[in-house]
């Protein structure tokens, strides 16, 4: 009863203003993808919007627009968006925050799970393991310099494999073998979990690195009416609470 009352309340505040249902193109980071399908997938039921989202790493994402794609929302980091808002790629009005996301440790399922409560816990298991597993995007960026931080760089650095995206991290550690950690967004991990991966735990507090995400309308945006609607409908409290519960904060 509580989900037909949500989608009456959607399509009655986003299916008026629209005379013909729209083919949204949605631009986004990988990291939210859990709780941004689920929406989308609400969304669509009440507005008859057809919405196909693209994922990708933050640099592919600004990249994408620097060449001149055609999308009607992206989905970034608020870098990414304010860099994009200045050239003029993305509209000033209409932003909307959507949470942010930290960083776990991940191995294979059948794998024992290290102790990695603290900073100096997380070392002792990194330097133990057969090789690190992490990606070159937005988490990898930080974790690199994390790594440099805390004084285990080049004591790792021969057995470090990088991949371009989280996705391609994951599969390497669901194939892998050995004593292998991995690193990467804890909704990334998540959404893994199925496929033979377990989620050992979160950074330690004092090292955690948080990424927030926003959504933005396309300067050229082809739906942009119905980009708009999205927009409103992913600020609503029901939205939020999708993205809460799939580990967006």
């Amino acid at each position: 009863m509580r989900q037909l009352i949500l989608v009456t309340c959607i399509a009655s505040a986003f299916w008026i203003p629209m005379a013909a249902a729209a083919d949204l193109k949605v631009l986004s980071a990988g990291a939210v993808e859990p709780g941004l399908q689920r929406a989308a997938e609400q969304f669509k039921r009440a507005s008859g919007n057809e919405i196909k989202i693209q994922f990708n790493t933050a640099p592919q994402l600004a990249k994408r627009m620097a060449e001149g794609e055609v999308a009607d929302i992206l989905i970034a980091p608020p870098a990414v968006l304010d860099e994009l808002t200045k050239n003029g790629k993305i509209s000033m009005q209409g932003r909307v925050t959507l949470g942010r996301v930290g960083a776990g440790v991940v191995v294979r399922l059948d794998a024992p799970s290290p102790e990695i409560a603290s900073t100096e816990a997380l070392k002792r298991a990194m330097l133990s393991a057969d090789s690190i597993v992490y990606n070159t995007a937005s988490t990898g960026l930080y974790l690199e310099k994390l790594f440099e931080r805390i004084g285990i760089a080049e004591q790792i650095k021969t057995k470090t494999t990088r991949y371009p995206n989280g996705e391609e991290v994951m599969n390497h550690i669901i194939k892998g073998r050995g004593n292998e950690l991995g690193f990467g967004v804890i909704t990334e991990i998540k959404l893994f979990e199925p496929k033979g991966l377990k989620l050992v735990g979160p950074l330690p507090p004092d090292i955690q690195n948080y990424t927030s995400y926003g959504a933005a309308l396309i300067s050229n945006a082809p739906s942009a009416d119905a980009a708009k609607a999205f927009l409103t409908y992913l600020a609503t409290p029901e939205t939020k609470q999708i993205f809460t519960a799939a580990g967006i904060e």
